[in-house]
């Protein structure tokens, strides 16, 4: 196999690619078999027509099947030859197939190459969580409020399924904590995640972010179905609903990109769980200030 890389910009390049011998041969010899052994040709019990004469009825069909088959196998093996990271299905085009030599353009997309550094030791200022008596307080305010009760007591606890007062505010206390642990590591990973970003600056993939605003439009429209606005107004918004979120697709893919590099780096698996396990990596490596 012959291969040749074209960049044609900082995420786009032309991969061409020619086989000749073996591979394309044997292609068709495995696909006029299957032919033969399928084909009703007048005169003939199926399998048992003539070479030539099924190569002659069959010839157009052949073609396509080889096409069908083998562009795609020769097409992997190129990029992974080359190791192009590529993140969108391929443009093929100048598609030559004879009976022992095949070639073709491929167009790709991949995935830019970003020169993450620093990334371990990031500082990340935390704030010691704790939750005072006030606080429980105005949660049980809060609920006095909402149920519209004139005093907070047992009677109170009961309602809302704890045996008295005392039991409930431990749950609040609970609850608050909880809340407001949440709320540091969400500020830590936002440090860590703006530090990484502050100084990168790469092309984005294009099919990428499309990718991204679509799935972020899709549960966009969900969740105002699920409000019960009507299609037909949800509709109405696509169009605003595009250009307000469209910001945020670019930088969630962006996120996801350096991460992907830091995977990468670390050895870390590009699955479904990346994301979380190179932020639980950071969050190892960083340098944190307890406050």
């Amino acid at each position: 196999m012959k291969t040749e890389v074209k960049k044609v910009d900082s995420n786009i390049r032309e991969l061409n690619v020619e086989v000749n011998g073996e591979v394309v041969k044997n292609k068709f010899e495995d696909v006029f078999k299957r032919i033969t052994q399928e084909a009703k040709i007048p005169g003939f019990r199926p399998g048992h027509a003539p070479r030539d004469i099924v190569e002659k009825n069959y010839s157009g069909a052949a073609h396509e099947q080889v096409l069908k088959e083998l562009v795609p196998d020769i097409y992997n093996e190129a990029i992974n030859k080359e190791g192009l990271d590529v993140i969108e299905l391929p443009e093929i085009s100048e598609v030559k197939l004879e009976r022992e030599s095949l070639s073709f353009k491929a167009k790709v997309e991949v995935s830019p190459e970003i020169n993450v550094k620093d990334y371990k030791g990031i500082k990340i200022d935390y704030t010691s969580v704790s939750v005072s008596s006030d606080e429980v307080k105005r949660a049980i305010d809060s609920l006095k409020e909402s149920r519209k009760i004139d005093k907070v007591d047992d009677g109170l606890a009961r309602s809302l399924g704890y045996p008295n007062l005392a039991e409930l505010e431990k749950v609040l206390d609970k609850q608050i904590f909880i809340q407001k642990e949440n709320a540091e590591r969400q500020k830590a990973e936002s440090g860590i995640i703006e530090n990484l970003l502050k100084d990168l600056d790469f092309k984005l993939p294009q099919s990428l972010v499309k990718r991204q605003l679509e799935e972020m439009l899709r549960q966009a429209k969900i969740d105002l179905a699920l409000k019960g606005v009507a299609r037909e107004k949800i509709e109405e918004q696509d169009k605003k609903m595009r250009e307000e979120l469209e910001g945020e697709a670019a930088k969630q893919v962006k996120i996801y990109l350096v991460l992907s590099a830091i995977a990468k780096k670390e050895n870390i698996a590009l699955d479904d769980h990346m994301p979380r396990r190179v932020m639980e990596f950071l969050m190892r490596e960083a340098k944190w200030n307890i406050g």
